[in-house]
């Protein structure tokens, strides 16, 4: 595939939910990204081309930072679709368990632990009045998704669908666990910077959280959120207070 066109390619991801509607969901961005390579393929068949481009216009929703892998996935089999090394019924079936699989880890790594971690960052510092910092977060957090989705989409397009094993070696899961105990420290600074400096403010929330902990545990909730509230209980416990309580 020529790079001008895989250039023009990864571009669109950044569109693929420009048109979301609710039969669809992104499949029709996802078609807009395919059309460079459909066209640049299947150009001079007007049959395969109308085959190819139905391949995408069905039902297709992920989290948008997996786009670039998928599609990346998508092109290297659309060429060897193309060549007659894999057949078109294919495709529909490995893109539904696959975009399936990476849908429930955007939404769990990205959606319920990054996404909160960098939003809980910049606003610590924003209640500190550092705003070079803020800027400088910002910016890092742009250029460090940008590198992910060019990454991907190069891994995803070199080595097809064998790149998602080598994905389960990133351990997403098990870090997104972690994120969720850094985001609770992080809530807790927050609170501390705005709550006012009183006993029974913080012995309040101590408590509120110890209760949201306790019942996580009992519901069999996620025991990294349980493990966050604790830490936010323990962050929250005036302890110059204890202290002088107990040494006076």
């Amino acid at each position: 595939m020529k790079q001008r066109v895989l250039i023009q390619t990864f571009l669109r991801t950044f569109a693929v939910g420009a048109t979301f509607n609710t039969k669809g969901m992104q499949n029709v961005g996802l078609s807009f990204i395919m059309e460079p390579v459909l066209t640049t393929l299947y150009g001079g068949d007007a049959d395969a081309l109308h085959k190819a481009r139905n391949r995408y216009i069905k039902h297709y929703n992920t989290h948008p930072f997996w786009t670039p892998l998928l599609v990346g996935i998508f092109v290297s089999m659309e060429i060897k679709i193309a060549k007659g090394l894999l057949l078109p019924d294919i495709l529909p079936k490995v893109r539904t368990t696959t975009v399936c699989t990476l849908s429930a880890l955007g939404d769990s790594f990205f959606g319920g632990s990054f996404l909160v971690f960098w939003s809980l960052v910049g606003v610590n510092l924003a209640v500190r009045e550092q705003g070079l910092l803020l800027a400088l977060w910002i910016v890092c957090c742009w250029l460090g998704l940008l590198a992910f989705k060019i990454i991907t989409f190069a891994r995803g397009y070199a080595l097809g669908l064998a790149f998602l094993q080598r994905l389960k070696s990133w351990n997403l899961i098990n870090w997104g666990q972690r994120l969720k105990i850094a985001n609770g420290v992080l809530l807790g600074l927050f609170a501390m910077s705005i709550l006012p400096d009183n006993p029974v403010w913080a012995g309040a929330c101590a408590l509120g959280v110890a209760g949201l902990a306790g019942m996580s545990l009992m519901r069999m909730a996620d025991r990294y959120v349980a493990l966050a509230l604790v830490v936010l209980c323990v962050m929250f416990v005036p302890w110059q207070w204890v202290m002088a309580f107990v040494f006076k």
